[in-house]
């Protein structure tokens, strides 16, 4: 792939992941957080599903492959997306994006804990950066607000669903557990929200037009160039450029909510960005090593 199209394609893919927070965010003015995040997965789970049952992808055939699969979607759709538009109620779109996409940073620490991986000493240096980002962005708010609980909680429940998509990903054909994934934990998402608070969406040409940029932009999209990039270029240098979504997140959140660059964000964010680029970054390619590839 040529550099050009390949910075195009990386480019397309870390906006879309970044900027659909503020677009979540906007998106609370006509829904509640579990019922916007439901219906977002639902609808993009479905479009999934329908393709690939077109394009003939192999499905699984345990039942037992088919339960791995639906505990990904509750961990990586439901938990991470739940708590995301929760936490989009009370802090801004930007530092959700942070904290969020700190999600890499846990996958090198609960890998090494509970899955015994061996990690290279830059990616523990990236580590030790990321936690000082997130001390400077969280310890310099002089009101502690429960979307930054919210925050970790989805960075956490990512980085879980990464280490079960390592340690089964090969049971699954990728698009077909994208495809289910979405959809399990969209309904799920529609149950919590029935459970857990009043279910409101009001109908309109702005809500609508939100929902289907989230389900068909943010989310088929913005997956699908991801992949077709990573099946088409080097895996570790592909992903070292995760660290540009939530660069877009601050961003976005900036141009279309007018949110305030604070000072300790901007520097916790720094720490945060390079954080991720040494964990996702591949330096030596000939050699294997325990590098995220998301």
């Amino acid at each position: 792939m040529n550099i050009w199209k390949f910075s195009a394609l990386i480019v397309l893919t870390t906006f879309l992941m970044g900027s659909s927070f503020a677009v979540g965010k906007i998106g609370l003015h006509y829904a509640s957080p579990l019922f916007l995040a439901g219906l977002r997965f639902v609808l993009a789970g479905i479009i999934m599903v329908v393709i690939v049952l077109v394009l003939r992808r192999p499905h699984p055939q345990s039942p037992t492959i088919w339960l791995k699969m639906g505990l990904i979607g509750a961990l990586q759709t439901a938990g991470v997306m739940g708590c995301v538009f929760i936490s989009l109620r009370t802090i801004t779109a930007g530092e959700s994006s942070i904290l969020t996409f700190t999600n890499p940073l846990l996958v090198v620490v609960l890998g090494t804990i509970f899955m015994g991986m061996r990690y290279k000493w830059y990616q523990w240096i990236g580590v030790v950066l990321g936690v000082i980002g997130v001390s400077i962005t969280v310890g310099a708010q002089i009101e502690w607000k429960i979307g930054i609980v919210f925050g970790l909680c989805s960075a956490v429940f990512w980085a879980m669903a990464t280490l079960l998509v390592k340690r089964w990903g090969t049971l699954f054909d990728t698009w077909v557990l994208s495809a289910y994934q979405m959809l399990c934990g969209g309904i799920i998402l529609l149950l919590l929200s029935l459970l857990l608070e009043d279910p409101v969406f009001i109908w309109n040409k702005e809500s609508i037009l939100i929902l289907l940029w989230l389900s068909i932009f943010s989310s088929i999209v913005q997956f699908a160039v991801w992949y077709y990039v990573l099946q088409h270029g080097d895996p570790g240098k592909t992903s070292s450029f995760l660290f540009l979504a939530p660069f877009f997140g601050v961003l976005s959140g900036w141009l279309l909510l007018g949110e305030m660059l604070y000072v300790s964000s901007i520097v916790g964010g720094l720490f945060i960005i390079v954080g991720i680029y040494l964990v996702n970054r591949q330096f030596q390619s000939k050699k294997r090593s325990a590098t995220l590839i998301k």
